[in-house]
């Protein structure tokens, strides 16, 4: 199946000269939502997973199907006052400026193998800030997933060193 084909594009949404790429009609479609969850999960299988960590909120929609697939627990990381307890919190960095990603501070045991699973890699900033709290917290990083990755703007630059994968991908 051709992912690509299930994606929505949207011209000059949110303002003009974007062209938004609309995950929803993928989610929607139960056999194209399945194919790429499929996806993650075959590529993922064998890389001794520990744990899935999915930023908020759409990392969640991926992250949680591919977790319960491969048996293991899903880790969220959310924007600040959305987790009870004890966390931790990154500055990372956004097109226009900053923003804050907050983890538990244990809900990863320090040498734990774990997959980050998102819908986009852009500029890379906000899984840049993913990869730093799980690495403050002691465990590894172990692969990088996305349904799309937009190459024009080298977010794949700010990972080298991680084994990243990308189910879709767009040029300019």
């Amino acid at each position: 199946m051709n992912l690509k084909e299930k994606i929505r594009v949207i011209e000059n949404f949110p303002k003009e000269g974007i062209s938004f790429k609309d995950i929803t009609t993928l989610i929607s479609d139960g056999e194209a939502l399945k194919e790429a969850i499929d996806q993650f999960v075959t590529y993922l299988k064998d890389k001794k997973i520990d744990a899935i960590v999915g930023p908020e909120a759409r990392g969640f929609i991926f992250g949680v199907p591919v977790a319960y697939a491969l048996g293991v627990g899903f880790i969220p990381v959310r924007k600040p006052g959305k987790l009870p307890g004890e966390i931790i919190s990154v500055n990372y960095g956004l097109e226009y400026g900053e923003d804050v990603l907050q983890i538990h501070k244990d809900a990863i045991k320090p040498g734990q193998r774990v997959a980050i699973v998102d819908d986009l890699l852009a500029t890379g900033g906000t899984v840049e800030g993913v990869t730093k709290l799980i690495e403050q917290v002691g465990g590894e990083v172990a692969s990088l997933g996305f349904v799309i990755e937009l190459t024009d703007l080298n977010g794949k630059d700010k990972l080298k060193g991680y084994d990243v994968l990308s189910l879709v991908k767009y040029d300019a």
